[in-house]
């Protein structure tokens, strides 16, 4: 049976991505989807973090890591790997790898075989042939405990409008600050009063990895909850009440696109950083799902 395995990095939310991409297409070839972890192995910052969701959960086993990585190791190979060329069969593994940030790529609709997926894939063209599948799957498995519950409750009686500020690396880690930067308090008071606008009785419920740095320079004239409860370990958890907000004011993060594309509400009204990235060379055409408002601040 044909395989696809996804190279997981990064962060809950790019997990996300290239976990809904592997997926996606695994279920056109009719094959099995394999995650690899391996990058994790050597991260200080960052872990696999998709376990708590109903996902498709099968890891690709160190001999098939090998055999992507080593694939002409003998002379056999070499020589079936030609004539499979040749006859237009498949053998051995293709592997397909975005080149950087780029928008949707094309070769996804002709891919076939065994494929090792390499790259972030942040785009929903890769997955919205398959989105009701990856919104079921990307549910959680346990229920929410007693904290959890009662901010679902106090979200659900209100006009909830989530808002995610994102720090940490973005700012701690030169490199990382130069490639993604951090949105600016003038964009988000842009994007507060713009659904003020829309919006009679608007309730900001705030997510930040810095909730210290959001309490402290985030002054709105509305009712506003800080969300702080989780912490790091359970951004799941996080990620779930978002959901489950009507509205949304995205950072320049995958984390907050999530949370704003698994909110099934279809008149939910979301706003998000024009400029995503600080680096101009990075093609975000795509990023944004039609309806989406990007905004400039």
């Amino acid at each position: 049976m044909r395989s696809v395995i996804v190279h997981l990095m990064g962060g809950l939310g790019n997990q996300m991505f290239q976990y809904a991409a592997g997926r996606a297409l695994a279920q056109r070839l009719g094959a099995t989807l394999k995650l690899d972890v391996s990058a994790y192995a050597s991260d200080p910052l960052r872990s696999y973090s998709l376990s708590p969701f109903n996902i498709q959960e099968q890891f690709a086993t160190p001999a098939e890591l090998a055999a992507i990585r080593r694939p002409y190791e003998s002379r056999l190979a070499w020589y079936m790997q030609r004539l499979s060329r040749l006859l237009k069969l498949p053998f051995g593994w293709t592997t397909v790898q975005e080149n950087h940030f780029r928008p949707f790529d094309p070769r996804f609709a002709i891919i076939s075989g065994h494929v090792y997926l390499v790259g972030y894939w942040q785009s929903e063209k890769y997955f919205a042939d398959m989105q009701e599948l990856i919104r079921s799957e990307c549910t959680l498995k346990e229920k929410p405990d007693a904290a959890n519950r009662e901010m679902a409750e106090r979200i659900a009686g209100v006009q909830a409008v989530s808002l995610h500020i994102r720090r940490g690396d973005y700012v701690s880690n030169p490199h990382t600050n130069q490639i993604h930067g951090v949105c600016s308090l003038a964009y988000y008071q842009e994007c507060v009063r713009r659904l003020a606008e829309e919006l009679s009785r608007p309730h900001f419920f705030v997510f930040s990895d810095d909730a210290a740095w959001a309490q402290e320079n985030l002054r709105l004239d509305y009712p506003t909850t800080f969300v702080a409860h989780n912490g790091p370990a359970r951004p799941h958890e996080d990620l779930r009440l978002m959901t489950l907000c009507q509205y949304h004011i995205l950072a320049n993060s995958s984390f907050s696109w999530w949370g704003a594309w698994l909110n099934p509400n279809p008149d939910k009204i979301v706003y998000a950083p024009g400029r995503w990235f600080n680096d101009p060379t990075l093609d975000t055409r795509d990023l944004l799902p039609s309806g989406w408002i990007g905004v400039w601040a």
